[in-house]
This record gives C-alpha cells, sequence and structure tokens, in this order.
C-alpha cells in the first residue's frame, strides 16, 4: 500500500541507538491487542463517538488584513477531503478517533512531496510505539503486527491524545482502567452461558432399592428417557416406576449475575467513555446531544485543528492567518425547529443559503455561498459616519449615501 511504499523510500534515521525494551515506566505506549474492541459495550461507546468525530468538516482558514477566505489552496483542500487513496477524510477521522477511544493516542503520518508540500495523510494503527530522542530531534518508531517497523520524526505525525498526564509524550494507557471492568462482564457472560448450559444437564433422579451392574443401571436409565422424556414417545409427560426404583425430578439452581450487578458494570464502561445509554441507543434529544457533543467532541475537534494546522503549515505560513478548522457545520442533531430558526443567521449574513440549506442535508444552490442582509438589519454605524461627517457642501451627497444604505446597497449601487 502507498503508505509502505514511502515507508521503504525514507532513509534510516537511527543513530546506532540500540533498541531497549519498553516497561510501563518508560517512555513508550502499548496498544490494545484488539481484543477490548471485540467487547459489545465497548464498541457500541466508541461507534457513536468516532461517527461524530469522522463528520467533523475539515477547512482550510485563511485570515489576513481583515480578508477571511475559505479553502483558499486546492492542494489543501483535496489534502483534507482525499487524504490518501485508500480513504475519504471522514473515514481516516473515524479511524483515527477509534485508535483514540481504545488507546487514548492517534497518529496520523503527513507525507510529503520534493518540495515539501504535504500531499497524503496516514492513520498509524500500531502495535507499539516508542519516542526516540536522537540529538535535538525526536522521533517515533513504530511496531507493526506484521513485524515490521518504521521511524519518523515527531514533526511529520499529526498526534492526538487524550488523558496526558505524566509521559511527556503520550497519552496515558487505559487498560489499568478498563482491564477489570472488562474482567466482570467477560466473567459475567461466561457465567450465563454456562448456567444455561448445565440448566439442562440432569433434570430426573432415579433411585434403585436394590444395587444394579452398572451396565443395567445405564440400561434402565436409558429406558426411562425414550419412554418418558423423548417427544416422540406415547407416554411423553407422564412418567411411572415400580417399587424397585424411586424417580426425583432435580430443580436447576445455577448461579447467574445479578441485574443490578451487570447493569452498574455496563453504566462504569459508559462513563469510562463519557456516554451513556441513550447516546449508545440514539434516543438523545437535541440537548442531550448538544451536551455529549460539547464534553466529548468538540475538545477532540479543538485539538486537531490545532495539531493540523502547527504540522501541515510553515512557522510563516501561519504568520499569514493559514489555519485548520473542524467544526460540524452539518447541525444533523438539531431539531427541525431550531433549523428553522436559523434562518435570522441567514439573513443577518452570518450563515449562507448553503450553509442553511446543509443543515437540512440539501444540495447546494447557485449564489448560494453569498450572504445576504435583511434592509432592516443594516449596520448603523455607517449612517452615523456619513452624519458626522456631513457639512454644507456635502448635504446632498449624504443624502443620497444614506437613502441608498436604507435601500440595503453600497455607494456603487450594488445590493448587500
Amino acid at each position: 500500500m502507498g503508505i509502505w511504499n514511502y515507508i521503504k523510500n525514507i532513509k534510516n534515521v537511527s543513530r546506532g541507538i540500540a533498541f531497549k525494551m519498553v516497561t510501563d515506566s518508560g517512555n513508550g505506549f502499548y496498544a490494545w491487542d484488539g481484543e477490548i474492541y471485540e467487547s459489545d459495550i465497548v464498541r457500541a461507546c466508541i461507534r457513536p463517538y468516532a461517527k461524530a468525530i469522522g463528520k467533523l468538516t475539515a477547512k482550510h482558514i485563511r485570515r489576513f488584513r481583515g480578508k477571511v477566505e475559505v479553502n483558499p489552496e486546492p492542494y489543501m483542500r483535496f489534502l483534507l477531503s482525499e487524504p490518501n487513496p485508500y480513504m475519504g477524510g471522514h473515514v481516516m477521522l473515524e479511524k483515527a478517533a477509534v485508535q483514540l477511544a481504545l488507546n487514548n493516542n492517534a497518529f496520523i503520518l503527513i507525507v510529503r512531496d520534493e518540495n515539501g508540500v504535504p500531499e497524503q495523510l496516514y492513520p498509524i494503527p500500531a502495535n507499539m510505539v516508542e519516542a526516540k530522542y536522537e540529538g535535538e530531534g525526536l522521533y517515533l518508531k513504530f511496531y507493526f503486527k506484521n513485524g515490521k517497523t518504521a521511524q519518523f520524526p515527531y514533526s511529520e505525525v499529526l498526534h492526538i491524545r487524550n488523558d496526558f498526564n505524566e509521559n511527556d509524550i503520550f497519552g496515558e494507557s487505559p487498560q489499568k482502567a478498563l482491564e477489570p471492568l472488562m474482567e466482570i462482564v467477560n466473567t459475567s457472560d461466561q457465567g450465563i452461558v454456562k448456567a444455561i448450559k448445565n440448566s439442562g444437564v440432569i433434570r430426573w433422579l432415579l433411585t434403585y432399592a436394590t444395587p444394579l451392574r452398572p451396565e443395567d443401571l445405564k440400561a434402565n436409565v436409558q429406558q426411562f428417557v425414550d419412554n418418558y422424556m423423548d417427544i416422540s414417545s406415547p407416554t411423553f409427560g407422564a412418567a411411572g416406576v415400580d417399587s424397585k426404583a424411586s424417580a426425583q425430578r432435580i430443580e436447576p439452581k445455577d448461579y447467574v449475575p445479578n441485574a443490578m450487578q451487570m447493569g452498574n458494570t455496563q453504566k462504569r464502561i459508559y462513563s469510562f467513555f463519557n456516554t451513556n445509554e441513550k447516546i449508545v441507543e440514539s434516543t438523545y434529544t437535541e440537548d442531550e446531544w448538544n451536551s455529549y457533543f460539547e464534553i466529548v467532541i468538540e475538545p477532540v475537534a479543538i485539538q486537531l485543528g490545532e495539531e493540523f494546522t502547527r504540522k501541515l503549515f510553515s512557522r510563516k505560513e501561519r504568520g499569514f492567518g493559514n489555519a485548520i478548522f473542524f467544526d460540524a457545520a452539518n447541525l444533523q442533531c438539531a431539531s427541525l425547529s431550531t433549523k428553522l430558526a436559523l434562518q435570522a443567521m441567514v439573513d443577518r449574513g452570518a450563515l449562507t443559503p448553503n450553509e442553511w440549506r446543509e443543515t437540512f442535508n440539501l444540495s447546494p444552490v447557485a449564489d448560494g455561498d453569498k450572504p445576504l442582509r435583511r434592509l432592516d438589519t443594516q449596520t448603523v454605524n455607517q449612517v452615523s459616519t456619513l452624519l458626522e461627517d456631513m457639512d454644507i457642501g456635502n448635504i446632498t451627497a449624504t443624502r443620497e449615501k444614506i437613502l441608498d444604505l436604507l435601500r440595503g446597497g453600497d455607494k456603487d449601487g450594488e445590493k448587500g
């Protein structure tokens, strides 16, 4: 694949430093081995989180000398929407979000052309990554499932992290916090399965008054089963024994985990991932989703914007106002009444008609990217300025300009 072709061409930056096994106290991070993602509870917690991050819209914004441009450079627009030949921007963000939720760390490799311009982005699903300081530079060495390794400068890796505490580079692994909860869930699930299997093992106990040989005992039990427990037997449902034996029904009393205890464990896992049952089952209200978005999704969006801006643009480019923003422009979680209320934002030029249509999942229209402004929402600052500058020599010209503003135009006759 593309990332491996890039890795083959990259020079080995190692300077003979021997690799040391990373321990819990070392400057390394171990990812989960994948088993945690097999849990239906964990996957249910992560799915809405990853989908919400995937829906974030990445935009290149340039603010310079009072002018704001959206996606001014085609190469950056293509990079954000088509990061590599194998996935779009939505899928790449989802994959990175899953890695972030499972590991509290997510890595995206920046591939540049011969001129140093970023042209591709690849998520890095490594089993382990090690931070190595060589000279004054910081490098990340990745260990992949197929046994291969690759080392990249930290400046060429987009690194998103959570629970950033003791380690200088990596977010804290969730293993110690999640492991006891997952053991409880796994043990409970196994207990239920075993209870169901054991419930049909022994239902009747036949006690014989006289000793029998093992083969005779087995034959008598089989005859009892064939006559009274086989659904095709004419005597199914009614049993009879003589004085030589007595039949006693065994009531199953297998242990089944307490439902309240299981519910508490599941709630603790939900809380660990900052989610709840309504978010997982998509039964949330608008306010509940907005609260979840503000606490869980928005901090990741801010961190994505900062990291993309810092790594994709040089210091000079950032000085000219270039930045990457991730926003939730579609507002699909908003109710119909909330979306309709955004009409006021369109009237005042805060939203364009196409941005408003996007909230309804409608396609753009011609000239829909131009902001509109109602006549009765024209700013009064311009009128005040004209009145302050008015004198005996420009009364007529000032009057015409004020009338033109009230009609919604400017001095050239264009409509605002």
